[in-house]
């Protein structure tokens, strides 16, 4: 962990045959890849670093390679190491679809960025998959029967399990079965994204680019698709969901000489919708449940609500009794309950203060209504304040950032600290408590305490919407005198 960044900033180097102007770490989503930003000679460079997973890069790499030949939209390789665990590629920059639904809400800008995303995603999957050596594909290379099964295999043993609901082993077994049978009727013979959502599709002066296909493999069209209307925290009006999903129709139609049957078509994309779904929820059930990771908990409920309206007003044309005995009960509402985080409104008269601050001067008292709290002791991290380059910086300057990211246990310390202070946010928000206090204190609240604060800061707001009030007592201190 140590050299990491050491490690990045000489790969480019070796590429550019010069220093990084800038360099620096990009937050990680679900994966084990880490990201950095490298700004050099007026450019700007994607890294990504991935030692353990070869398999994964050498698809993402060879994906890429051939569907930016072929003038897609996806990055450009520019530069790969040897061994392949280190890779350059073009940069798209922050703003992913995703970002702009969240901020703009379902406004007509909106709307016309998914219809970019489906032409591009039709090319995609229709030109991108001829000639694509699938042999690159990370486990398998098709999406057939036995995937299929893979994925509801998945859905049972990492979400429907967890929950401890009575079932047939026998019959669920049977219906998935049938399930993939019936799904194996579609023509599966185009290039499916496999992670089509809109986080994946970023955005930049209007035009829109595919990211993270490097799950891709040869499937049917409707997936993709399915993937992107039923994304359950973009949470799309259903009446969009129908505009689009024949919108997309439409596009892939005129590159296949019009040689699709639309109901035909839509028939088939509902049970593609309810796999998607499923599968979906295996991931919540793995990352969350199982590896605790709370993003992908706090997903849960959304996409139960998703599959509670599909099945009240979708149809899928093939009995499956035993499934829909299983997802009728997992959709009920005391189970989207247990999952759901309360959410800070603005009558929420919750504040949870936050500060950084120096054990030499001692712990900050609380002057909340509740008393109490939490301190939490940053002294056992790695100190870059022992470091001469680091000693007149703070935990907002990116260096040290880099340095508490890559050379400390602070990434760790950090989740466990979420998880604590969670429990509290949330019950605090239930019962209408008014403060909350939390403190991060290191020997000269400067680096250590200050970084801690900072993210937990961005965390909680994320999280729950709370207000919160952040403090850094030191640098205000010294600020004070200063001034």
């Amino acid at each position: 962990m140590a050299d990491v960044l050491e490690k990045v900033t000489h790969f480019f180097e070796s590429w550019k045959n010069e220093k990084p102007d800038e360099i620096y770490t990009l937050r990680q989503a679900g994966s084990n890849r880490q990201y950095f930003r490298a700004k050099a000679e007026g450019g700007s460079y994607i890294i990504t670093y991935n030692p353990n997973n070869i398999v994964e890069n050498n698809a993402f790499i060879e994906f890429s390679k051939h569907f930016f030949k072929n003038n897609l939209a996806v990055p450009q390789i520019l530069f790969e190491d040897t061994d392949k665990t280190q890779y350059v590629q073009t940069d798209f920059g922050d703003i992913s679809l995703y970002d702009i639904l969240r901020k703009e809400g379902y406004s007509e800008h909106v709307k016309s960025l998914y219809k970019k995303s489906f032409i591009a995603l039709a090319k995609l999957q229709i030109q991108g998959g001829k000639g694509l050596d699938y042999s690159n594909c990370i486990a398998t290379r098709s999406f057939d029967k036995q995937a299929i099964y893979s994925d509801l295999l998945y859905f049972l043993y990492y979400f429907v399990r967890a929950l401890d609901l009575p079932y047939d082993k026998n019959l669920l077994l049977n219906d998935f079965e049938i399930l993939s049978s019936y799904l194996m009727q579609e023509d599966a013979k185009y290039f499916m994204h496999r992670d089509c959502q809109s986080r994946n599709v970023m955005v930049k002066d209007e035009e829109v680019y595919f990211i993270d296909y490097q799950g891709g493999m040869q499937g049917a069209l409707q997936y993709d698709v399915a993937s992107m209307l039923w994304q359950s925290r973009a949470a799309l009006p259903h009446e969009w969901k129908d505009e689009l999903v024949n919108f997309y129709f439409d596009e892939v139609n005129k590159l296949l000489d019009s040689n699709l049957n639309r109901q035909d078509f839509l028939d088939s994309y509902d049970g593609f919708v309810l796999i998607r779904m499923l599968q979906t929820l295996g991931a919540y059930g793995f990352r969350g449940l199982f590896e605790r990771k709370q993003t992908f908990i706090t997903s849960i409920p959304s996409g139960l609500k998703q599959l509670k309206w599909f099945l009240q007003n979708k149809k899928i044309p093939i009995r499956l009794p035993e499934l829909q005995k299983v997802l009728w009960a997992i959709v009920d509402d005391d189970i989207i309950k247990r999952y759901e985080t309360p959410m800070a409104g603005a009558a929420c008269p919750l504040t949870v203060n936050i500060n950084s601050f120096s054990y030499r001067k001692g712990i900050p008292e609380d002057t909340g209504d509740n008393g109490g709290g939490f301190v939490f002791d940053c002294r056992g991290i790695f100190n870059p304040g022992r470091f001469e380059a680091y000693k007149k910086l703070t935990g907002r300057d990116k260096e040290v950032q880099e340095f508490l990211l890559h050379k400390s246990e602070m990434p760790s310390f950090l989740q466990y600290v979420f998880g604590i202070v969670d429990i509290s946010v949330a019950d605090y928000i239930k019962r209408d408590f008014k403060s909350l206090s939390v403190n991060f204190g290191c020997t000269g609240g400067q680096h250590r305490s200050v970084f801690a604060a900072d993210n937990l800061a961005r965390h909680l707001k994320e999280k729950f919407g709370v207000k919160v009030e952040l403090h850094h007592l030191e640098q205000e201190a010294k600020n004070w005198v200063n001034g």
